[in-house]
């Protein structure tokens, strides 16, 4: 009897070890690295864009260089509020350029988290963070990924982690807020990207057409709650 009871006691305490592990396997990451800036591979994931593509003057560029610590992202260039003389595209303002990285091959699934972290380096400029969604509207006239959009204000000089919850990105529609009811689908992120444009959206930020530079070390979503 007392074989028996140790067997069986054997068996109920390797399956409370199972059930521990599975529910620790179960559980996400306190962290998910999305893009990080310490290869020059990165820039491939990566395309650029600016108000040239419509006329404007404004011009960017992102390189993976060794800032003494490491290697990491620069996103620099040059805002202009003017357009070329011959532009064929009315376009209601100028000076705005971004990083945009290229389609996810299908999406990544951040439901698990509630923060997206990026450590930055800045230049005083207020930038603007952007995850793309798949669309809600399913129709061959609405073709564009839905945008959510946040300020993100670096300080200058040093580095700074900076930490948005996903609830503060707000819905927009080519860079406008848009008032409508909709929750964000973090399981269904398909791209992000940062930009950046001469209107300074914080007090104090710096503005105005200019050189603009922002050293980029990793993109993560974390689990805070």
């Amino acid at each position: 009897m007392s074989r028996f009871r140790a067997l069986w006691q054997a068996s109920v305490n390797a399956t409370k070890r199972a059930l521990a592990w599975n529910v620790e396997d179960m559980m996400p990451a306190s962290e998910k690295c999305i893009f990080n800036f310490h290869s020059k591979e990165e820039i491939d994931k990566w395309h650029l864009y600016s108000d040239s593509e419509y006329g404007g003057l404004s011009s960017a560029s992102l390189e993976i260089t060794d800032s003494g610590s490491g290697l990491s992202g620069i996103f620099s260039g040059n805002l202009s509020t003017d357009v070329t003389g011959d532009c064929r595209w009315k376009i209601n303002r100028s000076g705005f350029c971004g990083m945009r990285s290229k389609k996810f091959n299908g999406f990544i699934d951040l439901d698990a988290y509630d923060t997206i972290a990026m450590r930055l380096r800045g230049d005083g400029r207020c930038y603007i963070s952007t995850i793309y969604t798949e669309n809600w509207v399913n129709s061959p006239g609405q073709q564009e990924d839905n945008s959510w959009q946040a300020f993100v204000l670096v300080p200058k000089g040093s580095w700074h982690t900076v930490k948005v919850p996903l609830e503060q990105y707000l819905p927009t529609w080519r860079g406008n807020v848009i008032d409508v009811n909709l929750e964000m689908n973090p399981a269904r992120i398909v791209g992000m990207s940062l930009s950046v444009n001469a209107e300074a959206a914080f007090p104090g930020a710096r503005a105005g057409p200019g050189d603009f530079r922002l050293e980029i070390d990793w993109i993560k979503a974390l689990r805070t709650l």
